[in-house]
């Protein structure tokens, strides 16, 4: 039967008995770098692509998790294979890891790990939303500096990110777009944006993290030449945009169908973006970017 699946202490367990100390900086200090990959119809996306941004967040952050990139494949395989789930969502962490002596607390030496767990795949934003459109709320909580946290390390200091969906939440919203200390759009709690004027496609340039969903709209709005940019984007441009959507591991491409409880363009899922939706999962059931679970770890048994 398929189960959710955690390897934590070198081993794979099921998700309901992963466990770490309280006394960990993981948990205590939210000192942890992740990533999060998905499978869809047996095909992991973009695999390479992940580890590579993993590795780069890790590296950031002085973290030396105890496994090659190589190994961290053949976790991530094994864990889409032991679920058994149609698709999933793999979250991958490093931590800083427990104190080798609780009576000193020299962060450098303690002891890193890598944790990851394998769920069924999820809609960070909600299934229905992708029919129906999410209302954005851009709130006056802001993406803090770029000089305080790297939004490009991917990390689990969210108190910014919670503080503005908490804000959405309140203001009739279904999730938040934060915008940078000096006035412009950033990201979401866990995606990107995009919007549409006059037949060009734009994105936010600045203190955010650059998705690989992100990567893959660009990718696609290339080849069916919709001129995608990268820029410094306002609210305004946000409010006054024809259409606009998010890209996110944990939901692809989701439609924005209102703007501060007001409707956008004709307050429903935008031409373009509607497009990009139906290519995006397409070529992903046909195995765009994707990996083959059973190939990788063939591999390592052929090794």
């Amino acid at each position: 039967m398929a189960e959710s699946i955690a390897f934590v202490d070198n081993e794979f367990v099921p998700i309901t008995e992963a466990k770490i100390s309280i006394m960990e900086p993981t948990f205590t200090k939210s000192d942890v770098v992740y990533d999060t990959i998905s499978s869809y119809r047996g095909y992991i996306f973009r695999l390479d692509d992940h580890l590579e941004r993993f590795e780069s967040s890790f590296r950031a952050m002085q973290l030396n998790p105890p496994y090659s990139l190589d190994e961290i494949r053949h976790i991530v395989a094994e864990m889409v294979i032991r679920s058994d789930f149609d698709n999933t969502c793999i979250t991958l962490m490093a931590t800083r890891g427990p104190f080798i002596d609780l009576a000193n607390r020299d962060i450098r030496k303690c002891k890193n790990g890598l944790m990851a767990v394998c769920v069924p795949y999820y809609w960070v934003l909600g299934e229905d939303k992708q029919t129906t459109g999410v209302n954005m709320v851009i709130t006056d909580n802001q993406r803090v500096p770029l000089e305080a946290i790297d939004a490009k390390v991917k990390n689990f200091n969210w108190m910014d990110l919670t503080r503005a969906l908490l804000e959405a939440y309140d203001k009739g919203g279904d999730s938040a777009m934060l915008c940078t200390p000096d006035g412009y759009l950033s990201e979401g709690p866990g995606f990107n944006v995009w919007l549409a004027k006059n037949g060009k496609l734009y994105t936010p340039l600045g203190n955010l993290l650059e998705g690989v969903t992100r990567r893959s709209v660009f990718e696609l709005a290339k080849e069916i030449g919709a001129d995608p940019v990268e820029k410094p984007l306002t609210p305004e441009d946000l409010r006054t945009a024809d259409e606009a959507f998010t890209s996110t591991t944990a939901g692809g491409i989701t439609p924005v169908t209102q703007v501060d409880g007001k409707t956008l363009g004709n307050g429903a899922p935008g031409i373009l973006t509607t497009r990009l939706m139906e290519e995006y999962w397409s070529r992903r059931e046909e195995g765009w970017h994707g990996t083959r679970a059973e190939e990788i770890l063939q591999d390592r048994d052929v090794a």
